[in-house]
C-alpha cells in the first residue's frame, strides 16, 4: 500500500458528477412544489447558500443515481484503495453532500455550503487550507473559480477546463487533466427531432379539404417550424422534470439530461431561445395560430408538472395535444377544420393514448407502477377496453361523416368512401394490437410513422379517399 496520506479532495458538480445538484433539486422541487419552487427562488436568489438549504427541504433527491465522471470515479476509488482519504467539498448544500459521499463510500468529512456561508472559490479554499493546511491535499475542480483552490493545493486535478489547465501548468503546478464536455449532437438528440413527425398532423385541414396549392403548403411548413420548436422545448421540460424517474427507466437513462452529457444550465438556455422563435414565428402566422400554439404550451407545461402522473386525465390531455396540432393547420392555412374532422381524430388519439401505456407496461419489468405514471400491468384491461372505445366511436364518426353536407360536396362517389373504413379500421385494430403486445416504440405515432405495413394501411385508405373525391380524375384527366 502506498505511505501517499494525503487526501483527495473532490469538487461535486461538473468534476465528480456529470450534473449539478443545484439544479438537480431545483426541478425535482419543482416537480413536487412548483409554486414554493418558484417563491423560494425570486426571494433568495441572490442568497445562493440560503436557496440551496431551502430548496433541499422541499425536494429530496436521488444522489446515488446521478451520473458521474467515470475517469474521476475511477482516481477516487484507486485513492482509497492506497489508504488515502477521498473528501467531497462543494459549494452544494451539505446535506445533499453527506448522502452523496455516503453512497459511493467516501470519507464522513465533507466540505458544503451550509445555509448561511457558499462554499466556493476563496472560501472553499480557506476551509480546506485550515484543515489540512497549504499543499496538504490534491484538489479536483472543473471551473475557473476553483483556481483559489488549485493554487492552495499539493496537485491538481482539472476536468474539462483546458484554460485553467494551461494557467497552472505554466505557473509550475503539477497537473492532470480530464476531458469532460457536452456536444452539439448531444443536444440535439435532446430536443427528439424525431417526434416531430407528430407535426405531419398539421396537414390534416389542408388534406381533408382538398387545398393542395404552394401558399396553403408554405404556411403550414411554417407552423410545422413553429411547433417543432415548442415541441423540443417542452421535451426538455419534460426531461428535466423527470430526471430521476428517466434514471430508473431502461431506456431513458440514456436521454442526455438523465445521463449527464447535457448540463442542466445549457437545457435551461435552449428552452427559453427555442421557446422566443417559435412564439416569433407563430405571431408572425397571425394571432389564432399563436392562441394555439400558447395553449398547447401551457397545457404541455400542466402536463408535465401534474397531469402525466393522473390516471386517465393524462391520456385525455395527449388526445387533446395532438388534435391542438389539427387546430393549429388550420389556423396557419386559413383552411376551416371540419368539426367532424374534430371530433373524428380525437378518439383516435384518445386510443392511441392508451396504446402509449399499454406498450409502457408491456415492457415493464414489474407490476409496480410505472414511475412518474399512475398505471401499473393490472390496468392493461382497462386500458385495451378504452383503446377499443376509441377505435369504434372513430370509425362511426367517419361513417357518419359520410353523410355530411361537406362530405356530400367534396366527395361524388360516397360509397368509395365506405370502403376506406376497411383499411382505416385495420390500422386502427393493429396499433392497438401491437401495443398491447409490446411491440411499438414509446410514442405511437412516431411509429406509426415508421411502421411499412401501417403506412400501407394509411396510402391505401387515402388513396380510396381520393378516388371517391374525384381527385385522380381531376389531376391526371
Amino acid at each position: 500500500m502506498s505511505t501517499d496520506k494525503t487526501p483527495l479532495v473532490l469538487d461535486v458538480d461538473g468534476t465528480f458528477l456529470k450534473t449539478d445538484m443545484l439544479f438537480e433539486c431545483f426541478w425535482a422541487g419543482l416537480g413536487k412544489d412548483p409554486l414554493g419552487v418558484i417563491k423560494t427562488s425570486i426571494r433568495h436568489f441572490r442568497e445562493p447558500a440560503v436557496l440551496k438549504a431551502k430548496l433541499a427541504e422541499i425536494a429530496t433527491v436521488n444522489t446515488g443515481l446521478m451520473p458521474v465522471v467515470p475517469e474521476v470515479k475511477a482516481k477516487a476509488e484507486a485513492a482509497m484503495a492506497e489508504g488515502r482519504e477521498v473528501i467531497l467539498a462543494s459549494a452544494s448544500d451539505q446535506s445533499q453532500v453527506k448522502q452523496l459521499a455516503a453512497d459511493h463510500g467516501f470519507s464522513e468529512t465533507v466540505f458544503a455550503s451550509d445555509g448561511q456561508t457558499n462554499l466556493k472559490g476563496k472560501a472553499k479554499a480557506a476551509a480546506l487550507v485550515e484543515a489540512y493546511g497549504a499543499s496538504g491535499f490534491d484538489y479536483a475542480g472543473n471551473e475557473p473559480t476553483d483556481m483559489p483552490i488549485w493554487n492552495e493545493a499539493r496537485a491538481a486535478i482539472v476536468v474539462g477546463d483546458a484554460a485553467s489547465a494551461k494557467t497552472l501548468t505554466t505557473a509550475g503546478k503539477p497537473v492532470e487533466e480530464i476531458e469532460q464536455d457536452w456536444t452539439p449532437r448531444a443536444l440535439i438528440k435532446a430536443l427528439r427531432p424525431h417526434q416531430y413527425v407528430k407535426n405531419v398532423l398539421l396537414f390534416l385541414p389542408a388534406l381533408a379539404a382538398h387545398a393542395f396549392d404552394l401558399g396553403t403548403l408554405a404556411l403550414v411548413l411554417l407552423g410545422i417550424a413553429a411547433f417543432s420548436m415548442a415541441a423540443s422545448s417542452i421535451y426538455i421540460i419534460n426531461d428535466l422534470l423527470d430526471l430521476e424517474a428517466d434514471r430508473l427507466h431502461p431506456k431513458k437513462c440514456r436521454r442526455p439530461f438523465a445521463a449527464g452529457t447535457v448540463p442542466i444550465r445549457i437545457g435551461m438556455i435552449t428552452y427559453a431561445v427555442l421557446t422566443v422563435v417559435s412564439l416569433s414565428i407563430a405571431a408572425s402566422l397571425g394571432p389564432a395560430f399563436l392562441g394555439v400554439i400558447l395553449v398547447y404550451i401551457v397545457l404541455s407545461l400542466a402536463y408535465s408538472l401534474k397531469l402525466k402522473r393522473m390516471r386517465w386525465v393524462d391520456i385525455a390531455v395527449l388526445a387533446t395535444l395532438y388534435t391542438l396540432r389539427v387546430v393549429a393547420g388550420a389556423a396557419a392555412s386559413g383552411v376551416d377544420a371540419s368539426v367532424f374532422m374534430l371530433i373524428f381524430i380525437f378518439p383516435v388519439f384518445i386510443a392511441l393514448g392508451c396504446v402509449k401505456r399499454m406498450t409502457e407496461l408491456a415492457l415493464a419489468t414489474t407490476d409496480d407502477r410505472l414511475p412518474g405514471r399512475g398505471y401499473g400491468r393490472p390496468d392493461m384491461g382497462d386500458l385495451l377496453n378504452v383503446a377499443g372505445l376509441g377505435t369504434v366511436g372513430a370509425l362511426l364518426i367517419f361513417f357518419m361523416y359520410s353523410f355530411s353536407e361537406q362530405a356530400v360536396t367534396l366527395y361524388p362517389t360516397r360509397w368509395i368512401l365506405w370502403l376506406a373504413l376497411v383499411p382505416l379500421a385495420a390500422w386502427l385494430l393493429r396499433m392497438v394490437r401491437l401495443g398491447y403486445q409490446g411491440k411499438q416504440d414509446y410514442d405511437p405515432i412516431v411509429f406509426a410513422m415508421r411502421d411499412k405495413k401501417g403506412l400501407g394501411l394509411i396510402m391505401i385508405t387515402l388513396g380510396l379517399m381520393f378516388y371517391a373525391a374525384g381527385l385522380y380524375a381531376q389531376w391526371f384527366g
